[in-house]
């Protein structure tokens, strides 16, 4: 049987994915796999809040979820209204923002003190350095001390970066998405 809403999300990224291949990084969106593999590298009982960066279509969101706490609390940042808006349907319970180069503001708004983990779908290498920076800057900054960062990434190519701000726990290599991808579990240094 086919999900009609799974080619609907399908459509919606590759239409955005041709509006703007260096925001969105990909044709379609994250494989239950790689999705999957994100999740995993949570300890989801511990998150009481968490973010996830680069929401899109929802693909690793229905796995947070499925994975996390009842009253763990959610911040969805995603910077294409229309996605965003599907989002916001979807999972009420998480609030969503548009721009993740200030997830401290949210995370203030919100009044959480400081977040578990942070996932993030966001294709670092099509940005410039001083998005790179100002994003990962956000990050450790809304991060509790050995808070965890799950990204993926298409190559290599950010890991010296990711290890200057992050202990790089372990890169898990997801060949089953379209690119296959590389995961990287991280936990804030100090």
């Amino acid at each position: 049987m086919i999900n009609k809403d799974l080619i609907q999300e399908k459509f919606l990224f590759f239409y955005k994915f041709l509006q703007s291949p260096g925001r969105v990084g990909s044709v379609t969106p994250s494989s239950r796999f790689l999705a999957k593999t994100m999740v995993d590298a949570i300890p989801w009982n511990e998150v009481d809040s968490a973010a996830e960066l680069g929401a899109g279509t929802g693909a690793i969101t229905r796995y947070i979820w499925s994975a996390r706490k009842e009253s763990t609390r959610v911040l969805l940042f995603e910077a294409d209204p229309q996605m965003r808006g599907r989002l916001e349907d979807l999972y009420p319970k998480f609030a969503c923002y548009p721009d993740c180069r200030d997830i401290q503001a949210a995370v203030h708004k919100e009044k959480l003190g400081q977040l578990d983990c942070v996932l993030s779908g966001l294709p670092f290498f099509n940005f410039t350095q001083e998005l790179r920076d100002r994003i990962l800057e956000q990050v450790v900054s809304s991060l509790k001390d050995n808070g965890l960062f799950v990204a993926f990434q298409y190559s290599q190519q950010m890991r010296k970066q990711l290890e200057e701000v992050f202990d790089i726990e372990e890169i898990k290599f997801v060949p089953m998405n379209v690119p296959p991808a590389f995961v990287y579990i991280c936990r804030k240094k100090g």
